[in-house]
Parts: C-alpha cells; structure tokens; sequence
C-alpha cells in the first residue's frame, strides 16, 4: 500500500531536514540512475506534503488511510492477523473498526513523518504537552547515560523531531538495504541527533554510553532467536530482544521509556518520559517481561497508533504455527 511505501522510504524512525536541490547533495551519482527516480519522485511528493498545513495533513492523512484500508493486500493482512490475536477479547465488529483506525492512524503518520523529515523547525508552532524532561534531565546527570527506550508508534518521527529540540540524543537505527533510503535517514539524522548509530556498532553504542550520552532507540521489533527470549506481549509468547538489560548492566545506565500520541480531534501532541520501575532486574527473561508489559501498557492507551503493520509474532517458540500467511 502507499502508506506502507512511503514509510519504508523514509523509515520509521528519528527524523531531519534535508535539502533536495541536486547540487546540495552530498552523494554519489548512482544515486540519480534511472531505478531510484520512483524513488526521488516519492521524497519530493512527501517534501510537498511537509509543507502543507496541520489540518490539511490531518485530513489528507485520513483519506490516505482509508484508501489503504479499502484496497486492502497483504499488510491488512498483517494487521488483521495482530488484532485477532492481541485483542481476540473484540468482537469482529470491533476488530474490523479498530484496523480502519490503524490505518487511519498510518495515513496520517506519513504526513508527520514527511514533516518531521523536511521540514521538522514547523514543529516548533505544534500544540505539545511533554512531561518527564525533569525525570530525563536527572538521569542524565548521572554521567552514566540513559538508554531512552521506545517503540514504534505513529507518531515515532514526528516525537523525535519535537524531543531534539529539548535535549541531545543519539539515534539507534537499523541499515537499509536501499541505498537511497540509508542516505536519507543518516543525512536526515544527523541534522537532529549527535550521534546516527546503526544497531550492529555495539563497540561505538557502549562508548558512547561511557560518556554519558542518552540513546533513543525502538524495542519493540522481532529480530529472530538469537539475541532474544520469549515472554508475553499482549497475551502471545513473542520474541524480545536482550540487548536493553544488557546494556543497562554495562555501565549502570538509567532506563527510561518514551512514549508520544496524538489527539486527532485536537490536533494536539502529547509526549511523555518516564520510569521503568525494578529494571533492570539481572534476569534477561524477567527484564524483557517487564520491558513488554511497559511497551503494552502504553499501546493500550491508543491502540490504533501502534504500527501493527509489521509482523511481530513471526519469530515464535519451536513448535508453534506461524500466524501470517
């Protein structure tokens, strides 16, 4: 679907703005070869929509929305496969009312996400409630870093834009495949963020916690057995990543959870930073059961603005049938 699409060039993750006159670009020239210009053609749609108004986003983000929800494919699919297991207590009326929200939701994030990525200064007339910059701020203070953890809600590039403007952070972010994609996102990154650190550099992620830097990066993501245990997410035994204990033990790091969610009606935004009380525990099983129960928690307070169209249970325990088709 568009939406989908659209996300997958920009990426959902911290945004920048970026400069697209050709002679402002720092890159190679394979970048402008003939098989990326359907690629050019969507970052100058989504620098376009940028600069529309908030209302007109909002509404222009809907219809996109349900346009995707109409033509359905294989991410509804995704989505429908979610929502049947995590809230299996909805009737079908529910559910079905719940995925058109979902992409509703996703709709306007491409909007907000174009935003955040090229014209991300706008931001600064947004209606935002942040609360917990006091609770960051004190654990900053320590000097022993702060892992800022969050997941992948809707708002995730426009929330990171906005919290740059507040304090300095570090970015974790997965590499594209894509070379246009990858220029994008470090480029746009870098703009707002002191260090771009792909999730492989862990030598670089644990030096920069030695020197007290905060690093903001999504757990919520099944990235296979290996670094992984099983615990519940949302009632499903789902494959959590280790890697935030971990690190929290390496240098007695604080941990802290970012959560962001919009008020469609309002057009308001609202960020929020808090702790993660008894974490770490020492056990990587008891820690990531925590962690999940965190990341649930908040999802549940606007469950149509979690990004279900990723495969979140693709990874499960030996023996178990996999959900998606």
């Amino acid at each position: 679907m568009l939406a989908h699409t659209l996300s997958q060039l920009v990426t959902i993750s911290s945004p920048g703005e970026i400069n697209l006159k050709p002679d402002a670009l720092s890159m190679t020239t394979p970048l402008f070869h003939p098989k990326f210009w359907p690629g050019w053609a969507l970052v100058s749609l989504a620098w376009c929509s940028a600069h529309l108004s908030l209302s007109a986003q909002f509404r222009l983000g809907k219809q996109l929305g349900l346009a995707a929800f109409k033509i359905g494919g294989r991410r509804k699919d995704i989505v429908r496969t979610n929502v049947k297991l995590c809230f299996s207590h909805l009737s079908a009326s529910q559910q079905n009312n719940l995925i058109k929200s979902i992409f509703i939701s996703t709709g306007i994030s491409v909007f907000e996400t174009a935003t955040a990525w090229f014209r991300p200064s706008s931001t600064a007339h947004y209606s935002v409630e942040i609360s917990g910059l006091d609770i960051l701020a004190a654990a900053q203070n320590r000097g022993k870093g702060v892992l800022l953890v969050g997941a992948h809600f809707a708002t995730l590039d426009l929330a990171g834009a906005i919290l740059s403007a507040y304090t300095q952070l570090d970015v974790i972010y997965r590499k594209s495949k894509n070379p246009l994609v990858e220029w994008l996102m470090v480029h746009g990154r870098n703009q707002l963020f002191e260090r771009v650190l792909e999730r492989k550099e862990t030598r670089q992620i644990l030096r920069r916690l030695k020197h007290g830097a905060t690093i903001w990066y999504a757990a919520d993501q099944d990235y296979g057995r290996k670094h992984s245990v099983f615990v519940p997410f949302f009632g499903v035994q789902a494959a959590t990543i280790t890697a935030t204990s971990r690190l929290a033990q390496f240098n007695d790091s604080a941990v802290l959870f970012f959560s962001h969610f919009r008020d469609p009606l309002a057009q308001t935004y609202t960020l929020s930073i808090t702790a993660v009380p008894g974490y770490p525990t020492g056990d990587k099983q008891k820690d990531a059961t925590i962690m999940n129960a965190k990341i649930e928690s908040e999802i549940r307070k606007h469950p149509a603005q979690y990004l279900w169209l990723h495969r979140r249970f693709k990874t499960l325990p030996e023996g178990k049938r996999k959900p998606y088709i």
